[in-house]
């Protein structure tokens, strides 16, 4: 058997598109477009790069886009009044703020500073307890988890209701938040880690299997059940000596080569998951500002 590649590029452009038709229609219908706000801290390279595409995306899909750039010995008491001045202006419907933040920030007093209703990655722990108890149409849903469920209905056209899946991780980044989706849709989820007893057996009984441990090519191909789908959330970045030295290539959390040999649909590292990512917080975004005058 052969995999099906979850083209996760292709499905990101073609969630972007949506988004893009939804901005215009809420610009004309309210004389103004969706606004986001990035708040980026320190000088963090990786971060500048996140933050720059991000912000590409929002003018892309006709947004309202503003980034904050602060210093990295920014107080705390400063970056919470930055966020209460973002709460408070109407042009802006989305706030995100660049994570990981400087080591004397406190991440969970940033985001609990937060307007619930602007928290577009779904990191506050109103967002986090209503997608906990099921009201997911009433909350903004973390930007990767939703990508991996959106990834799923490309492959599960029919839904997953009756399915099992495991989840291998348990972060409130992805882990916890995908299980709750994966639990929403009807699907028998376990949430498994690194200290599972037999976890090669449990991923083997599973007919969807979400990787999220961060750890390169953790999942072996033999783990998975043949015919199931993986949705690999890994990225990794290991020494690739075969491309000369020093080059390094991405990976993922599953063995990719081995497992496409089992799975049924697997998604790929890169050009998996990460696209949904951006894509996402293009639709939370867009969700935001249509809740903001409904």
């Amino acid at each position: 058997m052969t995999a099906t590649i979850i083209d996760g590029k292709a499905v990101a452009a073609s969630a972007i598109e949506k988004v893009k038709a939804g901005a215009a229609a809420f610009s004309a219908a309210n004389g103004v477009p969706p606004g986001l706000a990035v708040v980026l801290v320190g000088e963090d390279a990786a971060s500048q790069v996140y933050v720059a595409s991000k912000g590409r995306m929002a003018r892309e899909c006709g947004f309202h886009s503003v980034q904050h750039t602060l210093a990295a010995d920014t107080t705390q008491d400063e970056l919470l009044a930055v966020i209460g001045t973002l709460n408070a202006d109407p042009a802006i419907h989305g706030i995100l703020v660049q994570l990981p933040l400087p080591g004397h920030l406190d991440e969970r007093t940033t985001i609990g500073a937060l307007d619930p209703a602007k928290d577009v990655d779904g990191l506050h722990d109103i967002s986090i307890g209503r997608l906990a108890s099921g009201q997911v149409d009433k909350t903004l849903v973390p930007c990767t988890p939703k990508g991996c469920m959106e990834l799923l209905e490309t492959v599960h056209n029919e839904g997953i209701s009756g399915l099992t899946a495991v989840v291998v991780g348990r972060s409130n980044l992805v882990g916890r938040p995908v299980a709750a989706l994966l639990q929403h849709a009807n699907a028998t989820v376990t949430i498994a880690h690194s200290r599972t007893r037999d976890l090669p057996a449990l991923c083997a009984s599973a007919d969807i299997v979400v990787a999220a441990i961060g750890r390169p090519e953790f999942i072996k191909g033999d783990w998975i059940k043949p015919g199931a789908t993986v949705i690999d959330v890994g990225i990794n970045r290991i020494a690739a000596p075969e491309k000369g030295e020093g080059k390094t290539r991405l990976v993922g959390d599953v063995d990719f080569t081995a497992a496409s040999e089992r799975a049924g649909a697997i998604t790929p590292v890169p050009g998996g998951v990460g696209p949904m990512t951006i894509a996402m917080l293009m639709a939370n975004t867009l969700k935001a500002a249509q809740h903001s005058v409904a």
